[in-house]
């Protein structure tokens, strides 16, 4: 591999690492927040993601678990998302790509990826049903506006794992007639 995609790679998992870290920290914050909304709800407001949602939980608890429960999961599952592509991104032999590892681990973050959109595309959908009854949920439009990008993400990364699938077969092939 020449120097110049040696930097371009190592600049990439940077990025990757620092997305983790802060997807860790607004996973956190959100647990925390969480947290805090149940059994001090006046310190919300002085939290990292100010996310108050005391009028919902004044309301309707039913409501309040629902949208808390899509934002946890959607920021737990993109935290476990690039802590695949962490992995897979240490673990590769950019000399010799076409294994069964490389192939799994691009299936999962193909899933992963659509897991994220599938569940952002039915939250927006629930907080639109929510915003139909009266509730304020100005504040949560943020959790999931990129669900349809997620989606298409997801299948054109299930795409590239089909062809690392093949490509993975067509080396084991390659090196048993050899």
């Amino acid at each position: 591999m020449s120097k110049k995609h040696n930097l371009l790679f190592t600049f990439l998992y940077s990025v990757a690492f620092l997305i983790f870290i802060g997807l860790c920290i607004e996973a956190g914050s959100l647990f925390l927040n969480f947290i805090f909304s149940l059994y001090n709800p006046e310190f919300v407001q002085n939290l990292y993601q100010t996310l108050n949602l005391n009028e919902m939980y004044e309301r309707s608890k039913w409501a309040f678990f629902v949208m808390y429960s899509f934002i946890l999961i959607i920021s737990i599952l993109k935290v476990f998302l690039f802590y695949i592509v962490l992995k897979l991104a240490t673990k590769i032999n950019l000399s010799k790509p076409f294994n069964n590892f490389v192939s799994r681990q691009i299936l999962k973050i193909s899933y992963y990826t659509f897991s994220i959109g599938i569940l952002s595309y039915l939250a927006r959908h629930t907080t639109k049903y929510l915003q139909l009854c009266g509730y304020n949920i100005d504040t949560l439009n943020q959790f999931w506006a990129d669900s349809q990008a997620f989606i298409l993400m997801a299948a054109v990364i299930y795409l590239i794992a089909i062809i690392f699938s093949k490509g993975v077969e067509y080396q084991e092939e390659l090196e048993e007639t050899v």
